[in-house]
């Protein structure tokens, strides 16, 4: 067989990539001696850090000119043979079309966000099966892997891991859980005042004092949840990729909605309990079989609509429902 030379193409955002990883291993498996690099945003390298499935991560900066000149004339270079589009964006189509590559693989047009993706491909591949890593894995297949034990190598340096052992004995933290209101949209967030009512009610029945995770821009959300636990407070911290990484999979338990975090958490094994409305956790949902999905919303509430307010189907979602879905992740409730 001649030499492969893969270029995967998802610069983001931080769920998107995580389940994106089994298709990047699954082209390993099938291909051990093969090229396969992996275009990204800067802001995400960290989760391919020493990924062992990979060749390379091309750090593609957009908003940076003459480094998206150089690698893009690195991409060239490499000539790669087949260019796998898991983005689905126009840009990143037009990516995997400039950069070269003679098969170029994405999904069709009645998939993508963005219609005119499509255009650029060479091959279409319809999904199967129900959830987007699923999706993702049709594409390596159709470039030539066979399927494989799903995986996700996510490394966590020593450093972080260090970094993360010092704040939790700054601040005197024990057992924990970890706490993520934020996300992308509002509509598919849950409300930060609930959060702390639900530190509240985790702390007088266990004992157990929680960790507030925010990104940047939902320091307000943090502050919300700590304004609402009563005392003692959660602890916000504000965390870059790396120590978050060592901090969930340290965490007992993380309750989080649809949103990066929460895929990260699932991904390095932590126990989850994810909040989910206007999009659909049997797609988008926590991929190990043992995490627990709290849901209220119909088939007619899944819209995937990008609001600035909380969704009907997020308020739904009452604090006794976490606390039992805690309760039963935990095995302490059948």
């Amino acid at each position: 067989m001649a030499e492969q030379r893969f270029l995967i193409i998802k610069s983001g955002a931080l769920g998107d990539v995580i389940h994106t990883l089994p298709a990047a291993a699954a082209l390993r498996d099938t291909f051990p001696a093969a090229r396969i690099d992996w275009a990204i945003q800067p802001r995400w390298a960290r989760v391919l850090d020493g990924n062992p499935d990979l060749t390379k991560a091309i750090a593609f900066n957009r908003n940076n000119p003459i480094a998206m000149a150089r690698a893009l004339s690195g991409m060239r270079a490499t000539r790669y043979t087949c260019a796998i589009d898991f983005q689905s964006l126009y840009k990143s189509a037009l990516l995997s079309f400039v950069c070269g590559a003679p098969r170029r693989i994405g999904f069709p047009s009645g998939y993508v966000r963005e219609t005119l993706a499509a255009l650029f491909y060479t091959e279409r591949i319809n999904v199967r099966g129900p959830h987007k890593v699923d999706h993702n894995l049709a594409l390596a297949c159709a470039a030539g892997a066979r399927l494989s034990p799903r995986r996700f190598p996510l490394v966590i340096h020593s450093a972080d891991d260090e970094m993360v052992s010092r704040k939790l004995e700054t601040h005197n933290l024990g057992e924990f859980f970890v706490l993520n209101p934020g996300g992308s949209w509002l509509s598919k967030c849950w409300p930060a005042e609930r959060y702390g009512q639900l530190h509240r009610k985790i702390f007088e029945r266990y004992g157990w004092r929680g960790i507030v995770s925010c990104g940047p821009g939902e320091e307000h959300l943090a502050q919300a949840v700590i304004d609402s636990a009563g005392s003692p407070p959660p602890v916000a911290l504000k965390l870059g990729l790396g120590p978050l990484f060592a901090l969930l999979r340290r965490a007992k338990f993380v309750v989080s909605a649809d949103t990066g975090p929460l895929h990260l958490a699932s991904a390095l094994g932590s126990p989850v309990v994810a909040l989910f409305g206007p999009t659909d956790p049997s797609r988008n949902g926590p991929f190990s079989p043992g995490d627990i999905v709290v849901r209220n919303a119909g088939a007619s509430e899944t819209t995937y609509r990008r609001g600035k307010s909380y969704s009907p189907a997020m308020l739904s979602i009452t604090v006794d429902q976490v606390m039992d879905a805690i309760e039963r992740r935990l095995g302490y409730r059948r």
